[in-house]
């Protein structure tokens, strides 16, 4: 069986009073914004393709609820690749505690043509630009 693909944690987000609910802890909203927000640039730049849209979001399971003033990371990494869809799984927890915040096991973008169809992406495996860029260099 294929071992899943290890978790980069690379984005972080401080947890502002803007970002509060009235139990004054991170408001889900904004967080699921900011995952959104985040998993589409991952799919964007592993599809090569300004133009994905996300098609579902499986459940998601809030495990604590961070505070004002905490720092939160977001770990996002591609899972499967179909014919036109890239899908994903992301974790988000504490910085400083290491304490999870949030999972969400399947996150689903679709890979769309210019009229907003969806089209092959032909990607099999996670690439990264640094990759790309070294291959356009040879």
């Amino acid at each position: 069986m294929k071992e899943a693909p290890e978790l980069k944690f690379r984005t972080r987000r401080w947890v502002k009073p803007e970002d509060l609910n009235p139990n004054q802890t991170l408001f889900g909203g904004s967080l699921l914004k900011w995952i959104d927000e985040e998993a589409v640039i991952y799919a964007i730049i592993q599809l090569e393709n300004p133009h994905v849209v996300t098609k579902l979001i499986s459940e998601i399971n809030f495990i604590s609820a961070p505070k004002q003033g905490d720092i939160i990371e977001m770990g996002i990494v591609a899972t499967h690749f179909g014919t036109s869809s890239l899908t994903m799984r992301c974790e988000v927890r504490n910085k400083l505690t290491q304490q999870l915040v949030l999972t969400i096991d399947k996150m689903v973008f679709v890979n769309l043509d210019a009229t907003g169809q969806p089209v092959p992406h032909g990607k099999t495996d996670i690439s990264y630009v640094k990759d790309r860029l070294n291959k356009k260099e040879e």
